[in-house]
Formats: structure tokens, C-alpha cells, sequence
């Protein structure tokens, strides 16, 4: 992984994903106690980066690979930008879901073209077994973090934060990025350590499930320990990427970890200051730069904010209790 593949990701890009903007609010720096800028991906296609690294990925294929079809696993924002990708390519696209995914992510996968198959992860099945009969027939597998591809075309978002924040003035600040397997903050890392080397990555997670956090801390793979379903569902992975933890042991500073509360509060606040709507794994690194201020050392940030796909009712419940 270097910064050429992100620059080529870019370029396949153009005209494809959204430049989404960088925004500000004065009631937000003061909550922070510091410049707080908001970078909106849930604003890109599908509602989330994950269009990025979809597009990316797909139109690196030769055509040989994509008369073959693409497979994915994804409990939602993945799955759409794949979708989404394949589509737009005449490409055949199968996404394997867990069954209690937010179904309005099953939904938009489906409308989006590609053929979705459920398995019971609450009943021990597999997505591996659920995909047996699609990878036996020679699918090309897209992952949601571990494949270069993916990772050069979340990059991108790495490419536009370095210019904007050229624009307002600012050449040092902590990146915030909500992370799951790290795909987006690892190609974020790669293109500011290029582009604007005084930024410094800083990953944020879910309580309980902050195995990026943990592993940044020993200097190893390690997986959290919760067995349990959270709130961020678009962000829980049992541990980093095999590809995506070297260059995040490299680059990145210490992980931060969000309370479920605190990335709700971070929710409402987006809504009612920025008219931005997130869904809870996509708001934690607002959370983080809003509550977590002992925790950094800059006098910027900048929170990516990852999904917009939340489920309405969840939606209405969390603008009605810190609305």
C-alpha cells in the first residue's frame, strides 16, 4: 500500500464519489474547547465512506474478474458501496448479511441490485457457510478492510481532508475516525502522511469493543472479549486487519473509546448543529473530539463521520431523549 495506489484510487473516483465538505459549528468548537471540524462521509453515496473503497475496488477489476461476479460480506455500509459499485459496472454482486442487520441496510442493498443472503450469526451459522456455494463458483471476494484496493479508495478521503484543511487555515490536527477492521483510517494515514504530515490519525471506537484501541496499546493483534451485540453496529469487528494494523501501529496515535451515550449525545448534536444525520457507529468520532478532549493534544480536529444509515426509529428515540 503507498500513496500511488490512493492517488490512482482518486482517479477512478473522479466523478463518481462525492467531494463532501468539511464543516464547522461555533457551539461545537466550544463544547470541544478547540477548533472541532466535521468531515461528513455519511454524506457520500450510500450513506456512508464504504462507496469509496466499493468503487475502488470493483473498477480495478480486469474484465475477466468482473463476468465472474463479486462477493462480499458486510452487515450493511459495505455491502452498499459494493453494491452500488457493481451495479454502476454491469457487474453480478452477492452480499452475504447477518439476519439482525438494521434492515433498512438489507433493504437498500437489495434495491441497490445485488442479491443478499441471510445467515443466523445469533444461531452460530456462518457467513462462510452462507457464501460456500458463490465462492465454489469463483466469485471475486471484496473485503470490507483487509484488500488494497479498498483501502487505496477510502484513502481518498485522506487526499480531500489535507486540501481542506489547507483551505481554513489548518496544517496540524488530530484526524478522528470511527474504525472497525481500520480500512478507511489506514488509507486516511497513508494519504496524510504524504500529504499532510503533520496531521496525526486518531481511531475511536465503541466501549467494549475497542479491539484497535487495544491492539494499538500492546503493538499486536488483539480481539476484544464482548460477546455481545452493540449499539455501533457498523463498526464492530472482532479485531484489526492483518493489512490495515501495521500501517495503523505506524502511523496512528492512541485509539480513543466512546460510551454508547456518548456517541447518541454526538448523534443529536450533528442533527441540531449541522442538520447531519448519523447513525451510531458513524458518530463516534465526533463523540470522541466533543467528550474525550483530556484525551488529545491539538488544538484542531477533525471527525470523520462515517454513516448515515440509522435505523428512523432509533433515529426519533435519540432526538427525543438529548435532543
Amino acid at each position: 500500500m503507498n500513496i500511488d495506489m490512493i492517488e490512482a484510487a482518486a482517479e477512478r473516483l473522479r466523478g463518481h464519489a462525492r467531494r463532501t465538505p468539511l464543516l464547522s459549528s461555533p457551539f461545537l468548537d466550544e463544547i470541544a474547547g478547540r477548533r472541532a471540524f466535521v468531515k461528513p462521509e455519511n454524506l457520500q453515496h450510500t450513506g456512508s465512506f464504504k462507496f469509496r473503497g466499493g468503487w475502488s475496488a470493483v473498477s480495478a477489476l480486469s474484465d475477466a474478474q468482473r463476468k465472474q461476479g463479486v462477493i462480499a460480506f458486510s452487515s450493511g455500509n459495505h455491502a452498499q458501496g459494493v453494491a452500488s459499485a457493481a451495479s454502476a459496472h454491469g457487474v453480478k454482486a452477492v452480499i452475504v448479511m447477518p439476519a439482525d442487520a438494521p434492515q433498512i441496510k438489507i433493504d437498500n442493498t437489495r434495491a441497490l441490485g445485488a442479491d443478499v443472503v441471510l445467515y443466523d450469526r445469533a444461531g452460530g451459522e456462518s457467513r462462510e457457510e452462507a457464501a460456500e456455494a458463490y465462492t465454489k463458483a469463483g466469485m471475486i471476494l471484496i473485503r470490507p478492510y483487509d484488500d488494497a484496493q479498498v483501502i487505496a479508495g477510502q484513502g481518498t478521503t485522506g487526499l480531500e481532508i489535507a486540501e481542506q484543511a489547507a483551505e481554513v487555515g489548518i496544517d496540524a490536527a488530530e484526524v478522528l475516525i470511527c474504525t472497525g477492521g481500520g480500512g478507511l483510517s489506514a488509507g486516511i494515514s497513508l494519504a496524510l502522511e504524504a500529504k499532510a504530515p503533520k496531521m496525526k490519525v486518531r481511531t475511536c471506537e465503541p466501549q467494549g469493543f475497542d479491539d484497535v484501541r487495544i491492539s494499538l496499546e500492546t503493538g499486536t493483534i488483539t480481539a476484544h472479549n464482548s460477546p455481545a451485540k452493540g449499539l455501533c453496529d457498523a463498526i464492530l469487528t472482532p479485531a484489526p486487519g492483518e493489512m490495515t494494523f501495521p500501517i495503523l501501529h505506524r502511523l496512528a496515535g492512541q485509539g480513543i473509546a466512546v460510551s454508547d451515550e456518548e456517541a447518541k449525545r454526538a448523534m443529536a448534536l450533528a442533527f441540531n448543529r449541522l442538520k447531519v444525520v448519523l447513525e451510531p457507529g458513524g458518530a463516534v468520532s465526533l463523540a470522541a473530539a466533543l467528550f474525550h478532549g483530556d484525551a488529545l493534544t491539538m488544538d484542531a480536529t477533525i471527525a470523520v463521520t462515517t454513516g448515515g444509515n440509522v435505523d428512523p426509529a432509533l433515529f426519533a428515540h435519540v432526538l427525543q431523549t438529548y435532543g
